[in-house]
């Protein structure tokens, strides 16, 4: 007999035991805010901070874990999966071994469910279910995806599960991880394995690795971008980039309409959120620089991770990196008074691609042609931050094809081949926008002014930089533009805010040779005129 919490009624009839679940405690479905609250607080997972937040830790694992992320090898997907670095095989056995383990050490414990869709675009949304141990998780899944309506929660029939067991731990040498930790992803049995971290960012972050997979086969480009759109739908613009870039922060514009923060689709009749909440860096948040986000950090129903909290006060220490550099807001849409919460516009107008240049070397703003915006949508360079994976200390430049590399099971070529297409077929303009450092590389010159990066985009996006007089850079290629309305000329050349020319020529000459050794790994699966838009050697 199924063991439900008392007035508990928007439970599926697509029970946990289709999933191998038995002699569970309670299961708990489908609960609201407020309830999973009160369960999170009685367990003993968090604490309400004055104003509302509800306040989390996650342990050890303040970041996603990329090293313990697997995909189950087997025939349904085998041929389709870019094998290597980010998408190591994992045994079909091995997974089943383990899910069997996991479902032994779930008997006679409570769990948390919730059914829910990931795609805002009725066309492409996929039924989801996240069971999890902890209350926190399960309002994590609930504001991060889009909630089924009372009608749809009896029907609900998941066409992908996450199991999710933070002190659930794997023996390496009996489960062939290589740690305690897993994320582990099988297509065929479309189930999502996570155990031995509490990061709430590894569900969100499988689930776009699944809409990664299933999308490009349905002629939708799926993307780690930001979107929002200006007087109407048909005025979108798309911002792509790695956690720290600036994602959250540029779209979160008090004059346009957000769709979302990190994760859409680009179908034929335009862009899609993937998720209905927003996961926002908050180190170091001020109310005069995001005001839109800070807000969030003082609402009830916002969940924080590993923010520096007052237990006698429980006011927030956001300037604190006392856990991480990694803190985290997970928020709904809803709660965003300019977004639009059908998440879907038209074709966008611009495409923004932001890097932050570690080596301080790339202009602020740069115009790129279709063929520079393949090398360097294939590039993806930026820089990771401390904090956001575990093991990064300070910043260091990286590249990560389609800005976003961690969560692409196809090859990169895949995602770039449906971007030229889209840019081709609605004429999109596309910026390069650095957010990183100027006047030197990191650890000497400061990181790009905030005001300057706004002032920037508003000019990309109000059209003032289309008849703008530009230059060509001697190193890169593209076309950068002379004078940005707000912005000091000198900043827009970054050769003229370094002290020592000869040192920026030298650090200019080492990126070029890092772009080109990356490209070498994608060299035969790009066309000619691509390959030659890279930087100058």
């Amino acid at each position: 007999m199924v063991k439900q919490a008392l007035g508990t009624q928007l439970s599926s009839h697509y029970g946990l035991e289709n999933h191998g679940f038995t002699s569970l405690g309670v299961e708990y479905w489908n609960l609201s805010t407020p309830a999973l609250y009160e369960h999170a607080v009685h367990n003993r997972e968090g604490m309400v901070a004055h104003l509302g937040p509800l306040v989390a830790r996650t342990g050890t694992h303040t970041g996603r874990s990329p090293n313990d992320k697997f995909v189950v090898r087997e025939p349904y997907s085998e041929q389709d999966i870019w094998w290597g670095k980010v998408n190591r095989p994992f045994d079909s056995a091995a997974f089943e071994q383990l899910r069997l383990r996991m479902l032994a050490y779930f008997q006679n414990k409570d769990v948390y469910v919730q059914d829910c869709f990931a795609g805002a675009d009725p066309k492409y949304r996929l039924p989801i279910r996240v069971i999890t141990q902890q209350a926190w998780h399960s309002l994590f899944a609930r504001t991060m995806f889009i909630h089924a309506t009372a009608e749809e929660y009896a029907n609900h029939v998941p066409e992908f599960t996450i199991i999710q067991a933070p002190f659930f731990h794997a023996s390496p040498e009996v489960d062939n991880t290589l740690s305690p930790t897993f994320i582990l992803l099988d297509f065929k049995r479309k189930m999502v394995l996570i155990g031995g971290t509490e990061y709430a960012g590894e569900i969100k972050k499988s689930i776009f690795t699944v809409l990664n997979y299933i999308l490009p086969k349905q002629g939708v480009l799926s993307m780690h971008c930001s979107a929002n759109y200006g007087k109407n739908k048909n005025d979108a613009a798309l911002f792509f980039g790695l956690s720290g870039t600036g994602k959250t922060t540029l779209s979160s514009d008090p004059h346009r309409t957000l769709i979302g923060d990190d994760e859409h689709g680009w179908s034929e009749d335009g862009i899609f959120n993937f998720e209905g909440g927003c996961y926002a860096k908050v180190i170091r948040l001020s109310k005069e620089g995001e005001p839109e986000i800070y807000e969030k950090t003082r609402r009830f129903g916002t969940i924080l991770e590993n923010v520096v909290i007052d237990n006698n006060t429980r006011r927030l220490d956001l300037d604190s990196d006392l856990f991480t550099e990694n803190t985290r807001a997970a928020y709904s849409n809803k709660r965003i008074s300019n977004a639009d919460i059908s998440g879907m516009c038209g074709h966008p107008t611009h495409v923004i691609f932001l890097t932050a240049d570690a080596f301080g070397v790339m202009p602020p703003v740069a115009k790129l042609t279709t063929e520079q915006a393949m090398y360097h949508f294939i590039s993806g360079y930026t820089a990771k931050v401390a904090g956001t994976e575990r093991g990064v200390k300070g910043a260091s430049s990286t590249f990560s094809a389609c800005f976003g590399a961690p969560f692409l099971p196809l090859h990169p070529a895949v995602y770039a081949e449906l971007l030229r297409e889209k840019l081709q077929k609605h004429g999109s303009q596309v910026w390069l926008i650095n957010t990183g450092w100027t006047g030197g590389p990191y650890g000497v010159g400061e990181r790009m002014s905030l005001p300057y990066t706004r002032a920037i985009v508003t000019a990309v996006l109000n059209g003032e930089l289309n008849d703008v007089e530009m230059r060509e850079d001697p190193t890169f290629g593209f076309r950068v533009p002379t004078h940005v309305p707000g912005v000091p000329s000198e900043v827009l050349n970054p050769r003229n805010t370094w002290v020592d020319r000869d040192a920026y020529d030298a650090k200019a000459a080492d990126l070029t040779r890092q772009f080109a050794a990356n490209f070498e790994n994608y060299i035969d699966q790009t066309s000619e005129d691509v390959a030659a838009a890279g930087p100058r050697i």
